[in-house]
């Protein structure tokens, strides 16, 4: 029995969303203002914490309409909610909420274009 519950464990130790609560951030720079995005994907919701700094602009985006969310390629997922400082200021933090993906997806990119950037940008975590 007690050989069983272990190897149980490591199988589930070893699925994507169970390796995906160890996902590092990621960060990008580009017209004077970093973004740096965290994924926790567990539970019924899947979280991006993201932090916006600048010293050069006022940072007023909406990140719930600036945002999507790529599954292994696929169509995009749109976001759900921002909960986080509201618009205004050079320095803004919040959690960016999404739909969890079925079945578990082997990679999942999340796109923020914007506005006034003609960049995308992107950041890609594979989970499996």
């Amino acid at each position: 029995m007690r050989s069983r519950l272990i190897g149980f464990l490591f199988l589930f130790a070893l699925t994507p969303l169970a390796m995906a609560a160890a996902l590092s951030p990621q960060s990008s720079s580009f017209a004077g203002v970093t973004l740096t995005a965290t994924p926790r994907l567990s539970g019924s919701v899947w979280e991006f914490e993201l932090a916006f700094n600048t010293h050069t602009q006022n940072l007023v985006d909406d990140p719930a309409k600036s945002a999507q969310l790529i599954v292994d390629g696929g169509a995009p997922y749109a976001a759900l909610e921002w909960q986080g400082d509201p618009p205004g200021g050079h320095h803004r933090k919040g959690v960016l909420s999404f739909k969890p993906a079925a079945p578990a997806p082997r990679a999942i990119e999340l796109r923020i274009q914007r506005a006034g950037e003609a960049a995308l940008r992107s950041f890609r975590w594979e989970l499996r």
